[in-house]
């Protein structure tokens, strides 16, 4: 499953720098996650980072982008052949 930020977000900026898919960005009102970059850390951390560091725990699990543990790890897999060598 992908996260999500919701509205409760106060734009406090400390997730950003924590995620390692670089799924996390300013949106038009606040950040928002990729849900095509998100794996949940899956292939980095054994916790989802941004969580970890939200002071207002906004980052719950997207309900509409589920996806079990292969295919957060298949995802990961391909996100890291498209980074540059």
């Amino acid at each position: 499953m992908a996260l999500m930020i919701t509205d409760e977000c106060i734009n406090c900026d400390v997730c950003e720098p924590e995620c390692p898919n670089q799924a996390i960005s300013m949106g038009a009102e606040f950040y928002e996650i990729d849900p095509g970059k998100c794996t949940e850390c899956v292939g980095h951390f054994d916790e989802p980072q941004c969580v970890q560091v939200c002071p207002v725990e906004c980052i719950p699990v997207n309900p509409q982008q589920v996806e079990d543990k292969e295919t957060l790890w298949r995802k990961y897999r391909r996100l890291m052949a498209d980074q540059p060598v």
